[in-house]
This record gives C-alpha cells, structure tokens and sequence, in this order.
C-alpha cells in the first residue's frame, strides 16, 4: 500500500442501481481505490454470481469494492477498516444511497477474523502490499469457517508478486495485471 496515489478523492460506481455515482472519499494515508478498469473486470468475472451474494470487504479502504458489489444487487456487504476516517465515509456514503444492506466495523482484519464466524459468498481481500497480512488472513478465512462452500476470494497484491500464499483448496480461476496491481479470482473447492 505504500505505491504513490493516482486518484482524485473520488471514486465511481461502474455499474448497477448506482452506476455513475461519484463518491469522495478522504485523503488517508496509503488508501488506494482499486482501478475503475480493475473493478470493471473483476465484477464483468463476477456478473452470475453477484446477485443476492453476502459479502466481506476486508481492508476496505475507500469501499470501492463494496459499494460496488451492492450497487450491482450484493445482499449484504461488511465493511471492514481500521482507520476511523476511512470507516465514517464508507458510512456516510451508505447514508448518502440509502442502503441498509451494508454495515461498516472499524477494526483490524486480524482481529475481526477472530470473533466467531459466518460464512460469506464472496470476499475482497486487498492488504497492504508489503506486508505478511496476506498469507496470514487467508489462512484465518479457510480455518476460521468465513468462507462458504464454493466462495469467491478476490485477492489484489503486487503484479510483482511470483506466487499467492493461498490454501490448498483455493484455486485461482482468473487473473490480470494492470500496472503495479495484480489481481485474482479465487475459487473455493471443498
């Protein structure tokens, strides 16, 4: 997370109920919306199984990814950022588009991975790029019961990065690389 900001402030729903909505979100440190073109392709991937899918955003940052998969009919959506500032925008936005289906908890994933579980259809995991959370929030996602059977992972890392510390179940079924972002569709198979 520490590669240098291209964005605005703002971000924009590519698709769904809300398509064109422009958000601001504030200027924290290191917060990096995931790519317009990466968030088109990953929810192009997702188009058949987004419908009525629970879902966690784990490091959500500005919520891009959230917003985007309720916008485009998500059941549900947990919101999970550390930073206070991050948290109260992704609320005020939920606010602003009058969706009930989306709940924000400030805490650090590691710590939200440890209460008791349940399952989510779909999870967008976008740590900090230099750093081990990765390996270890995969880990505490298969072992902890958070993942249905066959759930989605979406995983956003480095395009330098040679390999994915994934589980043994877990099975990338697509990826890409735009710029410094590589990202991933993983396939759960129990």
């Amino acid at each position: 997370m520490s590669r240098p900001a291209r964005h605005n402030g703002q971000l924009r729903i590519i698709g769904g109920d809300w398509r064109g909505r422009k958000l601001s979100f504030p200027a924290v440190t290191d917060l990096r919306p995931t790519p317009d073109r990466v968030r088109e392709t990953l929810f192009n991937w997702l188009q058949m199984e987004i419908h009525a899918a629970r879902c966690l955003d784990l490091f959500a940052g500005s919520g891009a990814l959230g917003l985007e998969a309720l916008s485009r009919g998500a059941g549900e959506v947990i919101f999970v950022e550390k930073n206070a500032t991050a948290a109260r925008a992704i609320e005020s936005h939920l606010q602003r588009l009058d969706c009930a289906r989306g709940r924000v908890i400030r805490a650090e994933a590691e710590a939200f991975l440890r209460q008791p579980s349940e399952p989510f259809d779909l999870v967008f995991l976008d740590p900090p790029y230099r750093s081990d959370l990765l390996a270890r929030c995969c880990r505490q996602l298969e072992e902890g019961g958070w993942l249905a059977p066959e759930a989605r992972i979406y995983i956003e890392a480095s395009s330098q990065a040679q390999t994915l510390p994934l589980p043994p179940q877990w099975k990338i079924s697509r990826g890409k690389k735009a710029g410094d972002v590589g990202y991933h569709l993983i396939r759960r198979q129990h």
